[in-house]
């Protein structure tokens, strides 16, 4: 309806029948201009974003090709930033394999991409890369590249996969990969960034510090779920991370069969700080882009009437209780 009518202010187009009615009064007729000024103001308060949904494969040219392609995509469709999943550049049929290919965030395959941001004046999420670490171990890094190509942050997941996925295989990412010690946070032009990945999603407190103590607006959450845990709680836990934040969530998704031995969910989501998702592929398995427009004025009227950043205990409140 809103859409309708904003359309209708821009264009001068007869309004739809819904709208055409004799008994309209003058309290509906200025409903519907502040409607349509709500409409104005919110597309200058917002961004374009694309989240990716692809199927990694353990050779670095081809997911080049595909990333160089979808980046293509989203700079035509007008994003000011594309977010890739877990694993973008390279997913091989064994873990282990990442160590393979891991290098640092100077060496070639991280330049390419760069470039490729520098190419298309378009900001890119990248995590996680399989950056170098020390003593046989890797780190899984989400990187941002600005659209000069620059590294403005990186991220090293911090909760590691060491899992006995039920019904289905066991994952120890700890064997070949250190953990990250650090949050981090950064401004962007789609708002002010948390870097999340993967696994961190099962764990709420880098979240909260991440609004709270970090003033996060879009939280990224660039994953590779497996089957089994994504069909059970993949969109339950992005959705609720985006309630309880009142912040976007990008979660960019693996999807589909890498390999005999490696098999993602899929379903890259886009959802808004209500909880509502607002970009989502047709097809969770396709490899593919969606879109949506991060409208930072929404960010402000959800936590402006539902103030829990004022309302909420501080961390330190939060002490042992006596036994």
């Amino acid at each position: 309806m809103l859409n309708c009518c904003f359309h209708f202010c821009l264009n001068g187009a007869r309004l739809p029948r819904a709208l055409r009615s004799s008994h309209v009064n003058s309290y509906s007729n200025f409903s519907t201009v502040q409607s349509s000024a709500d409409s104005a103001m919110a597309a200058l308060n917002s961004i374009r974003v694309a989240a990716v949904q692809m199927t990694s494969v353990n050779d670095l040219s081809s997911n080049f090709s595909t990333c160089s392609r979808l980046v293509k995509e989203a700079a035509s469709a007008g994003a000011k930033m594309i977010c890739f999943p877990e694993s973008f550049s390279f997913l091989g049929p064994k873990s282990e394999d990442s160590l393979l290919v891991a290098e640092a965030l100077d060496g070639p395959i991280m330049q390419k991409y760069c470039s490729l941001a520098r190419e298309y004046s378009i900001w890119l999420s990248l995590g996680g890369f399989q950056e170098k670490g020390h003593d046989a171990h890797l780190r899984n890094t989400h990187v941002i590249v600005d659209d000069a190509g620059n590294i403005r942050s990186t991220y090293s997941k911090i909760h590691l996969f060491d899992v006995d996925v039920p019904g289905g295989s066991t994952y120890r990412e700890s064997s070949f990969t250190e953990p990250g010690k650090d949050i981090a946070a950064v401004d962007s032009p789609i708002g002010r960034l948390g870097l999340t990945i993967c696994y961190d999603l099962r764990f709420p407190e880098i979240y909260q510090q991440l609004r709270f103590n970090h003033d996060a607006q879009v939280i990224l959450v660039p994953s590779a779920f497996t089957p089994v845990t994504g069909q059970a709680h993949w969109e339950i836990l992005l959705r609720a991370r985006a309630i309880e934040t009142q912040c976007y969530v990008i979660a960019s998704a693996q999807a589909g069969k890498h390999n005999e031995k490696r098999e993602s969910y899929g379903d890259t989501l886009i959802i808004d700080p209500w909880g509502t998702v607002v970009g989502r592929l047709p097809d969770r398995l396709s490899t593919g882009i969606t879109v949506a427009d991060i409208d930072l004025s929404l960010i402000d009227s959800v936590r402006k009437k539902m103030p829990i950043a004022e309302q909420r205990k501080p961390f330190d409140f939060w002490r042992p209780a006596s036994l």
